[in-house]
């Protein structure tokens, strides 16, 4: 059995979680920071790092109260090391080594964007082999996978990720930030077919996001306020949306598997998850979605892959803010 205490500081939630066996999640605190900077329109890096430094202890701290475990009853102890804030990353890293060291424990390192498809193994019966679409604020990714630690990068983002086109168009509509989940809420509003916006026309079941981000800010240039934004934002998200289902089932039928894992903070979408739920409903595909809990940033998603992926790491680990070439080769164990 494995019963890990993993840390998640990788932006601007600290978290930290205590999973068993890659699956049963025993605790999973998290403290956001929105609030702090809603007003800045984005997350400020040396912000966000003094706020971790000073709610990482108290994080660990009501996790182990939550979940009851006394720090000799750990196997190991895993924290995100990259990508990320490197300032942010060095908090979590740090009090990962600090606890360690302290506890005699193995310490376990995980690339932060990998560990989003993990998220779908917690209180689930999720099994190999699957495609998985990950949709975050820096990555959008087709991946197969053929076992736990075995996967395949089928087609990613040329540009803009999806999360990044999301923020990107939530500012050209005047939205406050987290960009994503406003649209999410005024498109629900809104009428989808107001506009039709382009979709990135590139080979294969790879993306690109940035030619829709200019569509929008043409249209909303010969527009004259106040604008109709729940129009706008429906459109957009429609536009995103197609192509994401689409590739998707494109890859489950070139791969001849029928189940889909969403993964990563855009999997929050509410119209992403109605579009893939439907395809469940008319019994085309197995769909996994995390809860929306695990969808966004978290340490449970850390402990569930350190379970199934990690392999120790020495007090001498070090962070990475973005490395594509280091995560194909090694975090990701992914064939390309």
């Amino acid at each position: 059995m494995s019963l890990i205490l993993a840390i998640e500081t990788s932006c601007d939630e600290t978290a930290a979680a205590i999973v068993e066996d890659g699956r049963k999640v025993l605790a999973n605190c998290v403290d956001s920071q929105i609030a702090i900077h809603e007003k800045y329109g984005g997350v400020v890096p040396e912000v966000a790092a003094r706020h971790h430094l000073s709610a990482i202890n108290q994080v660990v701290e009501e996790t182990l109260r939550q979940a009851a475990i006394k720090p000799e009853a750990l196997t190991h102890i895993a924290c995100t090391n990259g990508p990320g804030l490197v300032g942010t990353l060095l908090v979590g890293l740090s009090c990962a080594k600090a606890l360690a060291w302290s506890w005699s424990k193995p310490l376990v390192t995980i690339d932060h964007l990998f560990s989003h498809v993990y998220a779908n193994y917690l209180d689930s019966d999720l099994e190999p082999p699957f495609i998985c679409l990950l949709v975050s604020g820096g990555h959008s990714q087709l991946m197969k996978f053929d076992s736990y630690k075995d996967g395949e990068i089928l087609g990613q983002t040329f540009d803009d990720a999806a999360g990044e086109a999301y923020d990107k168009v939530a500012r050209l509509l005047g939205l406050e930030y987290p960009g994503g989940p406003n649209i999410d809420k005024i498109a629900r509003q809104g009428n989808a077919k107001a506009f039709r916006f382009p979709e990135g026309v590139v080979e294969g079941f790879n993306f690109s996001f940035s030619g829709l981000k200019t569509a929008v800010l043409r249209q909303v240039e010969k527009l004259e306020e106040p604008l109709p934004r729940e129009d706008l934002a429906a459109s957009f998200q429609d536009a995103v949306n197609r192509v994401l289902f689409k590739k998707s089932v494109q890859a489950m039928e070139s791969a001849g598997i029928e189940k889909l894992v969403l993964a990563g903070g855009v999997a929050a979408n509410s119209d992403l998850r109605k579009r893939f739920e439907t395809l469940q409903e008319e019994g085309k595909a197995r769909i996994y979605m995390p809860p929306l809990k695990y969808c966004t940033d978290n340490a449970a998603m850390v402990a569930s892959a350190a379970h199934f992926i990690g392999e120790e790491a020495g007090l001498d680990a070090s962070v990475y803010s973005r490395s594509p070439s280091r995560r194909k080769a090694k975090s990701a164990r992914l064939k390309n």
